[in-house]
């Protein structure tokens, strides 16, 4: 089940399969960073520039970010149960579901459907394709009930589907946030924090996007591969997605900022490295 307060963790902006390498190339840039390019790193122990080297695609890393997204997204650290996850949370967006909250109003859970359907023509979301064209955008049911979540069901047990939530949380989310990332020379809380942002922000162009959000820190402070600091730039980011998120009212409890990636910023924890411990709605979690 997702936790009470889940509605303070959906997108505002989401990016379709046809607009999205257009909108992502407008918001983010991603650029080479050569291994020099990183001495500005302050903490810059070989350790830390291998970690700012691989960073959040290490595979363990990965599902420390799966996790703790999940805690958020779902209260518990059990990412990997959320694939049959489905449920309409009363936050305009119509359906959320999937180990990534896809929604049916938004674009990324048709793009999921039509990815799982490309490779599995036969499929029990497939019959849908149709009413999911016309309720993008929009919070509507129209078409999908009553049969829909018990189809997402049925999908959610086919191995198929499971790879095709992961893929598509790669390419939207999880790839360019890493890339932009080690792109401003950041370690792995760093790739984290622009993680955990595009996956409520969505990577578009308005002023609570992601790409809006790093802007907005960077007319504070530079990244380490402009020679900043690596914690005073992570500082002003968190406070620049505080701010996007008070901007709309469902987004107003900043838990996930303020009692967990500010509390692994503060200890120092630039790699993210367990044991980790974090609260979020009040909910204590924790890694070893």
């Amino acid at each position: 089940m997702h936790h009470p307060h889940t509605s303070t963790s959906r997108r505002t902006t989401r990016l379709t399969r046809t607009a999205g390498l257009a909108v992502l190339a407008l918001g983010l840039t991603f650029t080479a960073i050569p291994a020099t390019a990183q001495s500005g790193v302050p903490t810059s122990s070989a350790a830390h520039l291998e970690a700012a080297a691989t960073g959040l695609d290490d595979p363990a890393k990965k599902d420390i970010a799966m996790r703790l997204v999940s805690s958020a997204e779902n209260s518990t650290l059990d990412w990997k149960a959320q694939y049959g996850y489905i449920e309409d949370i009363g936050d305009g967006r119509g359906y959320t579901a999937g180990i990534i909250g896809f929604c049916s109003g938004t674009g990324d859970m048709l793009d999921l459907v039509e990815l799982y359907t490309e490779r599995e023509p036969g499929n029990a979301l497939a019959s849908y394709l149709p009413a999911l064209r016309e309720v993008d955008g929009t919070d509507s049911h129209e078409g999908l009930d009553p049969g829909f979540t018990d189809a997402w069901a049925e999908a959610a047990a086919d191995p198929a589907f499971e790879q095709a939530q992961n893929d598509e949380r790669d390419r939207v989310y999880f790839d360019p946030a890493v890339r932009q990332g080690k792109a401003d020379g950041l370690g792995t809380l760093g790739q984290f924090a622009y993680y955990d942002a595009i996956v409520m922000h969505g990577g578009g162009t308005d002023a609570t996007s992601f790409g809006s959000i790093r802007q907005r820190a960077l007319a504070v402070a530079s990244p380490p591969s402009q020679g900043g600091d690596e914690t005073a730039y992570l500082d002003a980011f968190l406070d620049a997605r505080v701010w996007a998120m008070k901007q709309e009212e469902a987004h107003s409890d900043t838990s996930r900022v303020d009692t967990a990636q500010r509390v692994f910023l503060r200890n120092g924890n630039l790699d993210l490295d367990p044991p980790l411990d974090w609260k979020v709605y009040g909910d204590s979690f924790h890694i070893g």
